[in-house]
């Protein structure tokens, strides 16, 4: 069955922030989830980290804690898992999940905007993707494009996460750098663990959203129809599945994906849930096993890494933290990450750096993958007030 419409009005909230938005400060960790807000302040930042090593640096850190039976750590962790700002909150608070705002309006500022590659450029490599594909150098591979966007005005942090909240399942702000903040509002899990009981919900094959609800259906069944959809899907469902059935008693996986809706594009997505073996293994244990998934990467890993430094290195493209891990862990492993996707990386108070990516195989169409990286930014860019008339 099709995930219903989102309400074509919804509360607008005209002379007040939702109270996260109204504490959050420049420097704070923020992380909304469907189940709750954390807002996270001072305390030390573990920094510099690698991926592999990160599960026990943390939990070495959290033992250590004056407080380890509510110690965390919350932030961020790199695409390429070389970095992390882990922030070890001095202060944490825990409010509400952030409400979707469907209407709003900045009103601050003009936007000069820029693609890196131009959007004909990313064709081209969409098709030279395509084209080492089918030789053989890998199955998938995921390219992402970036877009600057520079403001006449100073942004104002919490006004764009007040409108970024409730355009993604989990909306973040993580401090990454001097006058650094990314920032965005994801719609993938990685990994949830709350006890033994563990959730990750894969997504893979997405198709724009359409303003008719009529052509909207259309478009969802059109997703969930589509072979070359459901066969990028399986490869990241498959890789999901191998990477987690070593540390799992039991692992719930659908027969057929399913699609879910964002303000912008309809996702497949199979959610998969599954039970520890071993109670001793983290959140972050996990993410390790399970980063990149091919969601974010490709597969197999190493030779879609080795096209993404060719591919996206050939248009000066550094992911950074686009793509890697936003999220937090408690001192008993219990904790949530999810994929730093349609997020932003600001550059001082008047320039961001936003990002996307598509998933591409064989039969990838290349003006179709850069209408689905324009929809994939667009969460980003309605949150700005800047899609271009």
């Amino acid at each position: 069955m099709l995930d219903p419409l989102l309400p074509a009005k919804a509360p607008l909230v005209r002379d007040h922030i939702t109270a996260p938005i109204s504490h959050y400060q420049r420097g704070d960790v923020l992380f909304s989830s469907p189940e709750h807000t954390l807002l996270a302040r001072g305390g030390p930042t573990l920094t510099g980290v690698a991926l592999p090593e990160l599960p026990a640096a943390v939990a070495d850190r959290l033992a250590r804690h004056d407080a380890p039976g509510t110690a965390m750590v919350i932030g961020a962790i790199s695409f390429d898992g070389q970095n992390c700002r882990l922030k070890l909150p001095a202060r944490l608070k825990t409010y509400p999940p952030l409400p979707l705002q469907r209407r709003f309006h900045c009103g601050t500022s003009a936007w000069t905007l820029t693609s890196t590659p131009s959007s004909d450029d990313y064709a081209k490599l969409v098709g030279l993707a395509r084209d080492r594909i089918a030789v053989g150098e890998a199955d998938k591979v995921v390219l992402a494009r970036a877009l600057t966007a520079t403001s006449s005005q100073p942004i104002r942090l919490t006004t764009l996460l007040l409108h970024l909240g409730g355009r993604g399942r989990h909306t973040f702000a993580v401090p990454v750098g001097p006058r650094q903040t990314l920032l965005g509002a994801s719609p993938e899990l990685l990994i949830s663990r709350r006890g033994r009981t563990l959730a990750t919900t894969p997504l893979a094959g997405s198709i724009p959203r359409r303003r008719h609800p009529d052509d909207d259906q259309d478009a969802a069944r059109a997703l969930l129809a589509s072979a070359k959809d459901r066969h990028e899907h399986q490869l990241v469902v498959r890789a999901v599945v191998a990477a987690l059935s070593p540390y799992c008693a039991e692992l719930n996986v659908p027969d057929e994906p399913e699609v879910q809706a964002t303000p912008t594009l309809w996702h497949l997505a199979s959610p998969i849930t599954a039970r520890l073996a071993d109670p001793d293994v983290t959140a972050l244990d996990l993410a390790a096993v399970l980063h990149p998934t091919p969601a974010v990467c490709g597969t197999p890993t190493t030779a879609a890494r080795a096209l993404i430094a060719d591919l996206e290195g050939s248009s000066g493209l550094e992911r950074g933290w686009y793509a890697g891990l936003v999220g937090w862990q408690r001192a008993d492993g219990d904790g949530q990450w999810a994929l730093a996707l349609r997020c932003a990386v600001t550059d001082g108070d008047r320039r961001l750096r936003l990002w996307a990516g598509a998933g591409i195989v064989a039969d990838s169409d290349p003006d179709l993958e850069v209408v689905e990286t324009d929809a994939k930014l667009a969460t980003m860019l309605h949150a700005l007030d800047a899609i271009p008339r």
